[in-house]
């Protein structure tokens, strides 16, 4: 097996790339005739207590760079439709199911009743293609969540499968005032050198080792998105990162920036920042204030690079109503400073669960005896550094080649429970109800390929407590913690919501690869 991989790396290196260009073991998906109808602008959709409505997860076929490509949508739109609903309130959507795979809806982040969680085998069964659910879903907190599938996530996210939820907070002055409130989708897809998706395969799953990095970024869905806003005008933009594997870095340069919000609502103290980093599934809510006329670009940018996420117009028309002087105060949030003080005590507390993130890898993918390539370099004899960067967070695919080979076959991240030595589903923990539980998590950067983690619990929120022992003093709650590489995130989890529940690496194919656990809370 060994050498089969140094003959396909060769080869890819040889003949231009084939490999990272996506041919892989098994039947691609989605790749076909563009018999399908033209993708859409996302619509905002207001829906009260007691309402239903119809989404149908289909195919659409959208411009891409001047190319028609063939994607996933929720109602033929990318991302799918904005639902807006007042805080407190209950409605149900009725997902049809029109893609060639079963699929679910899990609604990322709300703390609803678990039957709607939308986990596989766990709170439902799957939907097949041609049938239908009702998902009945409660929204206690306000804030900004999200919708995706949970089957299939590397196919079916990357391919335009993902939508909002805006959770408008019953306090009219929960979130400081604004001239308008826009969603921001940031994604990206992984497109080849003709012009279409990289296949994906079927016989498991791909890109298993770093996940499945885009080479095309997507803003709400568009490779050149633009917003226009009046001279003074503040704008709040609801951010959530949607990509398989990439943690952007937003950033809006000459632009004044706020930070007032996070996964399930405000902050202790609001900040200015200069940009916010978000791990997948990880949402930001910030405030921007445009005080001049002219173009302001939206960028992603790294360590080593900067990409173009679209641009803010201001034209030189003036706002009617001036909210500078808001922008400029730094709010403190008493409701948020009261639950930081209430749970002092346990950042110094022992921890009551300790995880180690880590991975096994196989089938010759890690070790040495042979000569090997890494960023088109012939490695020596000896063991290989699958180390990948030195950054604490791995911004890019830096090992294309050998990231593309690396499938569920060869590859197994884990998360290990440190107490019992259970790894992955095999961890059952058990909570009640009302129960505060500290969890310490490890990202091991002694591991044969160490990289950050976006560690996902379902159904709960928690809040940060410290970051290797440096205790946090601006707390938020939070659904996504971005567990770096080599740090140690303590989180106390709130169990406030009975049933099974999941939690998990919110890279698509790390979880596909079974780094992922259950754990239940008893009512």
């Amino acid at each position: 097996m060994k050498n089969f991989y140094i003959l396909i790396i060769i080869a890819a290196a040889v003949f231009g790339g084939w490999w990272y260009l996506g041919v892989q073991p098994g039947q691609p998906f989605g790749i076909g005739a563009l018999n399908v109808p033209d993708a859409k602008e996302s619509q905002v959709v207001e829906l009260k207590t007691g309402d239903t409505y119809n989404l149908t997860a289909g195919w659409v076929k959208k411009n891409i760079d001047g190319r028609e490509v063939k994607m996933l949508a929720y109602n033929d739109s990318i991302p799918g439709p904005m639902i807006k609903i007042p805080q407190g309130a209950e409605v149900t959507l009725h997902l049809t199911n029109a893609i060639d795979v079963p699929t679910t809806l899990h609604s990322h982040g709300v703390r609803l009743d678990n039957a709607y969680d939308g986990v596989p085998d766990v709170t439902q069964k799957e939907i097949p293609p041609g049938g239908s659910f009702d998902y009945k879903i409660k929204f206690p907190d306000a804030g900004v969540f999200w919708y995706h599938p949970h089957i299939d996530e590397p196919y079916t996210q990357q391919l335009g499968m993902y939508g909002n939820y805006i959770v408008t907070p019953s306090d009219s002055n929960y979130w400081p005032p604004v001239h308008q409130e826009v969603p921001i989708t940031l994604s990206d897809i992984l497109i080849g050198r003709d012009g279409n998706p990289v296949p994906f395969s079927k016989s498991g799953t791909d890109y298993a080792l770093m996940g499945r990095f885009g080479n095309t970024m997507l803003t709400n869905g568009s490779t050149d998105y633009e917003l226009s806003v009046q001279k003074g005008e503040v704008v709040q933009f609801d951010l959530t990162n949607t990509a398989n594997t990439r943690t952007f870095n937003f950033v809006i340069p000459r632009a004044k920036m706020k930070l007032v919000g996070g996964d399930n609502g405000r902050y202790e103290h609001e900040i200015f920042v200069k940009s916010v980093v978000l791990a997948p599934s990880e949402r930001a809510i910030i405030d921007v204030y445009f005080n001049e006329a002219g173009t302001f670009p939206m960028q992603h940018k790294t360590p080593d690079r900067t990409y173009k996420l679209g641009k803010v117009t201001v034209v030189p028309s003036k706002a009617t109503q001036s909210y500078a002087a808001q922008f400029s105060t730094l709010r403190t949030n008493a409701d948020m400073v009261a639950t930081a003080n209430a749970l002092a005590s346990y950042v110094t507390k022992r921890a009551d669960k300790r995880l180690t993130l880590t991975v096994d890898l196989e089938g010759g993918m890690g070790s040495g005896g042979s000569h090997m390539m890494q960023n088109g370099q012939m490695m020596p004899n000896g063991p290989m550094d699958m180390g990948g960067s030195d950054d604490k967070i791995e911004w890019e695919d830096t090992m294309a080649m050998m990231n593309s080979m690396a499938n569920s076959n060869n590859v197994k991240w884990q998360i290990v429970d440190r107490d019992t030595k259970k790894v992955n589903d095999d961890i059952n923990w058990n909570f009640k109800v009302g129960d505060k539980i500290k969890i310490s998590i490890f990202n091991d950067p002694n591991s044969t390929h160490p990289m950050q983690h976006p560690i996902h619990f379902h159904g709960q929120r928690f809040v940060v407590l410290s970051i290797n022992g440096v205790k946090n003093t601006n707390m938020v709650w939070k659904d996504t913690t971005l567990v770096q590489k080599g740090d140690t995130v303590d989180i106390l989890l709130e169990a406030s919501n009975p049933g099974t529940w999941m939690a998990h690496c919110h890279i698509a194919e790390h979880l596909s690869d079974g780094m992922m656990f259950s754990f239940e809370v008893a009512s």
